[in-house]
């Protein structure tokens, strides 16, 4: 699809660059790697040219064995200047982890190394990931310096925060997650003349996203711990793969995409009108909101009073079952992922009841039981049940688990592809 260069400096964060690389690859992305010397005392070049299958470079004077070629392209005929062929055959140039001296050398221009030599003759979009000790990262120094590549364009992907490198701290500079990073590196990425489009070039997404609340008063509602953050990050990687995304979001204060339309709403009886009104133009629905089972009959209009109650009675009454209405009036084309959070054993004996009561193509499992996974945490650990089998995915970041959902997305509808 197209060709990253990912440059590698001093970390301990560096092993991360190696998801990088081979979640780019896996993406279809033609990938090669320089190091700083630094980076090497943390990861292997060996390592690196396992997974993109192309020569790493560590100094400006280094002959490239592969003059300069990206893997599946043919070399050039003559012998070019390594750093000098990389940088003007990629599409986009990533640097993680970036260390304060990094970051520092290329705010200033200074190009002593192989690294900072390469993106000081790039022309191709910047994207940097720092990672350092919360105290350099937070020096005025490096905040000065991190601003500076901003306001010249290169794309920032700040880290995060959380334990560091040091037994026992904690604090912002850990870096970003690999598939964060890609996500930043695709969206920077501008179509390329002999590259083949993206893999979800024209289909039309739709996700739904968060959690339903139900209105008791004109205060209180009957609500769920959902944030959003699974559905948007399915529908971010089906975006950076070309598709044509609609989420719709319930009560959902994350950050929104470039490239992605949002229409937001409070109540299940919203949520249900807004997807009935976008599904029949949708190619595949992916309906991530937690959508709440029951509601009361009516919302008073003012708040309920304490005062003179001994207790309060609240009567519910079944909301409609969004996800079976949609599938009951689905075309024989249409791709439909419903998720079930099940508590404990047998939920994905449940699921595939679900599966096959409902009429889904697949139903995307998590054990809300747990308290480090699902329901308004970082990350999530799933079985996608389909009508052949089941998939477990171990813990790991949510934009992770959306890269797998969105990839079983791209298998289904290979198969359903004529032959």
């Amino acid at each position: 699809m197209a060709r990253i260069l990912l440059g590698v400096s001093g970390g301990i964060s560096a092993y991360k660059a190696v998801e990088l690389a081979r979640l780019a690859a896996r993406a279809g992305h033609s990938v090669r790697v320089v190091q700083t010397a630094a980076a090497q005392r943390f990861v292997g070049a060996a390592t690196f040219e396992g997974i993109t299958g192309a020569p790493v470079l560590t100094d400006e004077f280094e002959r490239d064995p592969a003059r300069g070629a990206y893997p599946g392209e043919p070399a050039p005929d003559h012998d070019p200047i390594s750093h000098l062929e990389l940088v003007r055959r990629c599409d986009a140039y990533v640097i993680a982890p970036a260390s304060a001296n990094t970051i520092a050398k290329l705010a200033t221009g200074l190009a002593d190394n192989l690294l900072t030599s390469a993106a000081l003759a790039c022309t191709a979009p910047v994207v940097v990931a720092p990672a350092m000790n919360n105290a350099m990262y937070e020096h005025a120094a490096t905040r000065a310096n991190v601003d500076t590549l901003r306001r010249r364009g290169v794309a920032i992907v700040d880290p995060g925060t959380g334990e560091l490198a040091s037994k026992g701290e904690w604090g912002v500079g850990r870096l970003a997650e690999p598939a964060e990073i890609l996500a930043a590196v695709e969206a920077v990425l501008q179509p390329v003349d002999g590259y083949a489009p993206r893999s979800l070039d024209g289909l039309r997404v739709l996700v739904t996203a968060g959690g339903t609340r139900e209105p008791i008063d004109s205060v209180r509602y009957v609500g769920n711990r959902s944030s959003g953050r699974m559905g948007f990050a399915v529908a971010e990687e089906a975006a950076a793969r070309g598709a044509d995304v609609t989420v719709v979001a319930a009560n959902v204060s994350l950050p929104r995409a470039e490239g992605v339309r949002y229409e937001d709403v409070e109540t299940a009886a919203q949520l249900e009108q807004a997807a009935r009104r976008l599904f029949p133009d949708a190619d595949v629905l992916v309906m991530a909101a937690a959508v709440a089972d029951f509601r009361p009959p009516r919302a008073e209009t003012e708040k309920l009073s304490k005062a003179g109650r001994d207790a309060l009675e609240l009567r519910l009454e079944p909301t409609t079952d969004v996800l079976a209405a949609l599938s009951a009036e689905r075309r024989s084309e249409q791709l439909l992922v419903g998720f079930a959070a099940e508590h404990g054993e047998g939920g994905v004996e449940r699921a595939r009841g679900k599966l096959e009561r409902k009429g889904l193509d697949a139903v995307v499992v998590n054990d809300i039981s747990r308290e480090d996974i699902g329901f308004d945490a970082g990350e999530n650990e799933v079985t996608i049940v389909t009508a052949t089998g089941q998939q477990q995915l171990a813990k790991a970041p949510k934009p992770v688990i959306a890269r797998a959902i969105v990839d079983l997305v791209e298998e289904m509808r290979h198969e359903r592809r004529p032959a």
